[in-house]
């Protein structure tokens, strides 16, 4: 089983650079994507009926902002769209699909560049989401979640760390709580498998940092550690074009 995740800065934009034929030759078993920036009332907008995958959604309230969705294969047990109180639904940042053997959560973790108010809410998501996967994973259940988390783990995971220790997206308190995960048991599937430097999921657009490979391991997989030995391998697809991030994909 192949499971991708990829940010794709807007399904409508990445509908018009191939993103059919690449997902028809790749042929997951299932998609996760975020940054879908579509709201439920547009969902008809445009048809995917042919690419053969069941799609679920959770759309963000406000226009052209935010949402998840998961194309799959394999039909799920149930749609998760909720997690903690409700409160962080609005903007359309997690479904999850219960497959039985295994839950796997697809996540737009929230960006903390644009204020302290927007950091603080990035901050307790975080921590609402680790509650949540710790409640899952003493309920008994296998997890993987996945998704642009936002942050960068360790020097290894970007470029230029020293140029960025007090941006968001690398600062101690973000980079602590991707710890926390790991303690709590979590494993981060990609670094398992390979622990060279060079291995970005985002560049900036604005400086055409992909071209220098100048970039941030944002796009993860996590996978609680008693799912571990069902994961055979972990990659990143830098050669995806079409946003700013490229697909990460796993194979079960």
């Amino acid at each position: 089983m192949k499971i991708v995740t990829w940010n794709v800065n807007g399904i409508r934009a990445i509908l018009k650079k191939g993103f059919e034929e690449w997902l028809a030759d790749l042929s997951p078993d299932i998609l996760c994507i975020q940054e879908t920036k579509v709201s439920a009332d547009r969902l008809g907008d445009f048809s995917l009926d042919k690419t053969g995958y069941r799609r679920y959604y959770a759309c963000a309230e406000k226009k052209g902002y935010s949402g998840v969705a998961v194309f799959t294969k394999p039909e799920p047990l149930s749609i998760i769209k909720t997690f903690y109180d409700g409160s962080y639904d609005r903007e359309g940042r997690l479904i999850g699909c219960d497959y039985g053997d295994f839950i796997l959560l697809n996540v737009y973790f929230p960006n903390g560049n644009m204020s302290r108010e927007r950091l603080d809410y990035k901050l307790r998501f975080y921590d609402s989401f680790l509650d949540y996967i710790d409640f899952l994973v003493n309920s008994g259940k296998n997890v993987i979640f996945c998704g642009d988390v936002n942050t960068a783990h360790q020097p290894i995971d970007l470029a230029r760390p020293r140029e960025n220790e007090n941006v968001s997206g690398f600062l101690p308190i973000e980079r602590d709580w991707i710890t926390r995960v790991i303690e709590h048991g979590f494993i981060d599937v990609f670094r398992h498998f390979n622990k060279e430097a060079g291995q970005y999921t985002w560049w900036d657009y604005k400086t055409r940092a992909r071209e220098r490979n100048v970039g941030w391991r944002l796009d993860y997989f996590f996978a609680s550690k008693g799912f571990l030995p069902e994961i055979k391998s972990a990659g990143i697809l830098a050669d995806v074009y079409g946003s700013d991030h490229c697909p990460v994909m796993i194979e079960l």
